[in-house]
């Protein structure tokens, strides 16, 4: 089944670590917020208190579900630009390929959050005439964000002049 995955030649470029810590840095103040709501609820409702417990280990359990899937995810994106195309693979559980011809990018986007920009990252999105295409790469550093916008315009325009 990797191999549905498969690049046909080269290796796939992969994103920056420091995207994994910047996610799990939002994990643990959410759902930090949320297992103190929830152990302080247990505290109001049960008079025992015996409530607050589950309620706050569940929320744990939970927390280091996400934390694993978190790295997981970061860890299988990839990118490849080809000759006439550009490649996009992500997914933890349910793998996903996006290939996008050149010749059909409308228009390349980079955004930067603060948070984002806080950890050095950068994110490129590829919009085609299609709405349910899923062209987003995250978790780059802005000097390759640039690039890849710059290089995916280029290659955009000189797919296009045949038309």
């Amino acid at each position: 089944m990797e191999e549905l995955f498969a690049l046909p030649e080269g290796e796939w470029l992969r994103i920056r670590p420091s995207l994994a810590r910047l996610r799990r840095l939002v994990l643990v103040v959410v759902l930090g917020l949320v297992v103190l709501v929830l152990v302080l609820a247990g505290v109001v409702v049960s008079e025992t208190r015996l409530l607050a417990w589950p309620l706050g280990g569940v929320g744990l359990l939970f927390g280091g579900w996400m934390w694993w899937l978190i790295g997981r995810n970061v860890r299988n994106w990839g990118y490849a630009e080809r000759a006439e195309d550009l490649w996009i693979r992500h997914g933890a559980f349910v793998m996903r390929l996006v290939v996008v011809p050149y010749g059909r990018m409308q228009l390349v986007d980079v955004t930067a959050g603060p948070l984002e920009r806080a950890f050095g990252l950068a994110a490129v999105q590829l919009h085609t005439a299609s709405p349910a295409t899923a062209a987003r790469i995250p978790g780059l550093a802005p000097q390759e964000a640039a690039r890849l916008r710059d290089r995916l315009t280029e290659l955009g325009e000189a797919g296009k002049s045949g038309l």
